[in-house]
C-alpha cells in the first residue's frame, strides 16, 4: 500500500522509498554528515539488521561506527549512555520493542534522566530505534505495543512515524536532538508502506501532528501503523456509509501536539482514538484526558477508543483477533455517529 499523505513542502528531487529504505537513507546521510554518529545493536553490522535497516553501513563506515553487540538489551543501552557522555551520538537499536523490558532500567533510570541528574552538564543525544506492532505474524514477545510505558518516562521523547517521508525526516530530527528519543517504527510498515521521499537532507519537527485526510463528521486520531488503517477505514466509511472522516496522524506522542489535537477535535465534535496497544492505560487514555480538558465543550458525544484487548499478545496465527482491524474502526465510528 502507498502512503497517501501530501507533503506540500517536499523538495523537488524525490525517490519512491519503502519505510525501511527511508530509515536506511537517513542513517547513511547522518553518519556521513557527522562522524560522531555511531550505530550499535544486535546484528546491525555484518548482517545489516534483522530487517536490513542498517544494511551496508558497516561496510561503508567501519566496525568502530557500526557495532555488533551481544544479545543483551541492557548492555546496548548502557553502552549508548557511556558513548553519549564521551561526546558521541549513539543510535542504538532494540531489535523489537517487546525486548525493551530487558533495557528499561537503563532507559528509565539513566537515558531519560541523565541531563536532569547532571544539572544540564550531560545531555543524552541518544536515538533508540525499535520496531513494534502487529501484522507480520511474529513469535511471542516481538509485536507488543508498549509505547505508553515509555511516554510515562519523563525526559524521554517518543515519536511514531507512519509513512516513509516522516520516517526519514523525523529520524534526522531525532538524531540531531540533544535529548533522548525513542523512535518507534511500525513492523508492518517497513516494506508495505512507501511514498515519495526527498533524496537530500530535510527534517520533520518532532511534536507536530499531521492531518492526512480532511473530513467533517468524525475525527480519527491515530499514530504509527494505525494511521494507514484509519485511512482505509475512512474510505470504507465514505463509500459505504456516507460518513466523512477527518484523520489526524499524531506523529509524536511526547511531545504531544495539543494544539493540533484540539483543532482536529473541534472540527467534528466526534472522536475515535485508534491504537494497537491494550485498552487499559494505553496512550489513548492520555489523549482522551487531554481532549476532555482542552476541548470538552466541542465534544458532541463521548470519546470512543478502538484498541487491542487487555490480554497478552497472542501467537502470530491469531493476531488478527487481537490487533484492531479496519472493520473495528468502522464499527467504532458508527457507534460514535449513532450516539
Amino acid at each position: 500500500m502507498t502512503a497517501t499523505t501530501n507533503h506540500a513542502d517536499t523538495p523537488a528531487f524525490t525517490e519512491t522509498m519503502t519505510m525501511i529504505e527511508a530509515i536506511r537513507d537517513a542513517l547513511t546521510l547522518e553518519m556521513a554528515r557527522d562522524e560522531r554518529v555511531v550505530v550499535l545493536g544486535e546484528d546491525v553490522g555484518v548482517l545489516g539488521g534483522v530487517f536490513r535497516a542498517t544494511d551496508g553501513l558497516q561496510q561503508r563506515f567501519g566496525e568502530r561506527r557500526v557495532i555488533d553487540t551481544p544479545l543483551a538489551e541492557g548492555v546496548i543501552i548502557g553502552a549508548a549512555v557511556g558513548l553519549a557522555v564521551s561526546g558521541l551520538i549513539p543510535v542504538p537499536e532494540l531489535q523489537f520493542l517487546g525486548f525493551g523490558h530487558q533495557a528499561f532500567h537503563q532507559i528509565g533510570q539513566q537515558v531519560a534522566r541523565f541531563r536532569f541528574r547532571s544539572q544540564g552538564r550531560h545531555p543524552m543525544p541518544i536515538t533508540i530505534r525499535s520496531p513494534f506492532g502487529g501484522g507480520v505474524r511474529t513469535p511471542e514477545l516481538h509485536s507488543d505495543a508498549f509505547e505508553a510505558m515509555y511516554t510515562n518516562t519523563p525526559g524521554l521523547k517518543v515519536v511514531t512515524p507512519a509513512d516513509a517521508y516522516d520516517a526519514k525526516g523525523m529520524l534526522l530530527a531525532a538524531i540531531r536532538d540533544p535529548d533522548p528519543v525513542l523512535f518507534l517504527e511500525p513492523l508492518r510498515g517497513y516494506r508495505l508502506v512507501s511514498g515519495e521521499v526527498p533524496t537530500g537532507d530535510y527534517m520533520v519537527p518532532l511534536g507536530r501532528s499531521n492531518v492526512v485526510r480532511e473530513g467533517d463528521d468524525v475525527t480519527l486520531i491515530a499514530y504509527s501503523a494505525a494511521v494507514q488503517m484509519c485511512m482505509k477505514a475512512a474510505g470504507v466509511l465514505s463509500s459505504e456509509h456516507g460518513v466523512s472522516a477527518h484523520v489526524l496522524d499524531l506523529r509524536s506522542l511526547v511531545p504531544l501536539d495539543v494544539e493540533g489535537l484540539v483543532a482536529a477535535v473541534e472540527r467534528t465534535g466526534r472522536v475515535v482514538i485508534v491504537h494497537e496497544a491494550p485498552l487499559t492505560s494505553g496512550f489513548g487514555a492520555e489523549l482522551a484526558a487531554t481532549i476532555q480538558r482542552e476541548a470538552f465543550y466541542s465534544l458532541q458525544v463521548p470519546i470512543e477508543r478502538v484498541t487491542a484487548p487487555d490480554t497478552p499478545y497472542p501467537l502470530g496465527g491469531t493476531e488478527d483477533f487481537y490487533v484492531p482491524q479496519i472493520s473495528d474502526v468502522v464499527r467504532g465510528v458508527l457507534t460514535a455517529m449513532e450516539r
